[in-house]
């Protein structure tokens, strides 16, 4: 494929302006020229190789004479004017192996060039690469963060509604306290004329109080005195009963005696002897 006059023309002026910032001493690379020229490595190569046989190119061709010595030697036999074609053809095989060497260095140089553009490229590319992930990444958290805060925004938005429709329900219901409040002073009001009132009734009440605890305490007094009669009536009676027990006690005993002494009289009669008395 042709390649397009503007790119090698573009390609050739920037290899010519390096070659002369270098002082014409050692030709540009590849990967400079590619750079200065705004073109892929495959164009710049292939137009570069041009540019530098161009440069190893002899000004004017060699014009093709007949040597001196064939001129000289006209009458000496054809061998020697073998000898000196052979000697010509042989000039020019070593010029053109020469030529040849020259654009075989030239292709090498070219190559080492292109592979160390390639590596170039290929660190490039890489760093290249890295910086994309970089982006992407950053773009991403970009993105995420825009929608956090979208979401934030549409938070803030529901609740300044909400807090707006607070508000508007907060002054109702001051409102409502503030009657409320009125409601109460007056119902206030009327429970200090109620307690002014109720302090007049317990006056009075305590006045009936301490009379009706001056007449309970009369009635205490008197019930303790009845009831001091009361527990001596009750000692008495405890010693009249203790008297009582001790009276029974005998009388029991005397029961018991006289059981013994009859069924020693009924033992008597039924054996036929002589009842013996108590106490023997």
């Amino acid at each position: 494929m042709e390649l397009n006059k503007d790119i090698r023309d573009r390609i050739l002026s920037a290899a010519d302006a390096l070659y002369e910032q270098a002082g014409r001493t050692s030709f540009p690379t590849v990967d400079s020229v590619r750079k200065v020229a705004k073109v892929n490595m495959n164009d710049a190569a292939a137009t570069m190789k041009e540019w530098r046989r161009a440069q190893t190119a002899q000004a004017a061709p060699v014009a093709i004479t007949v040597p001196e010595a064939v001129h000289q030697l006209h009458s000496q036999a054809l061998a020697a004017l073998w000898q000196s074609a052979q000697n010509t053809a042989n000039e020019s095989l070593r010029a053109a192996q020469a030529g040849w060497e020259a654009e075989r260095a030239e292709a090498d140089t070219i190559n080492k060039q292109l592979g160390d553009a390639y590596d170039a490229q290929g660190v490039e590319l890489e760093a290249a690469n890295r910086r994309i992930d970089e982006l992407t990444a950053k773009c991403q958290h970009e993105q995420q963060r825009s929608t956090e805060l979208v979401q934030h925004i549409e938070e803030t938005r529901k609740a300044t509604l909400v807090a707006e429709n607070r508000a508007a329900i907060a002054e109702q219901r001051a409102v409502e306290i503030e009657r409320r409040a009125a409601d109460l002073r007056a119902e206030l009001d009327l429970a200090h004329q109620d307690a002014t009132q109720t302090r007049t009734e317990l006056a009075d009440l305590r006045q009936a109080q301490q009379e009706q605890r001056k007449t309970a305490a009369q009635e205490a007094l008197r019930a303790a005195e009845r009831l001091t009669a009361t527990q001596a009536e009750r000692d008495e009676s405890r010693k009249e009963a203790a008297k009582a027990r001790e009276e029974t006690a005998h009388w029991r005993g005397q029961v018991e005696a006289l059981k013994e002494q009859q069924m020693g009289f009924l033992e008597a009669i039924k054996t036929g002897k002589k009842p013996s008395r108590a106490g023997e």
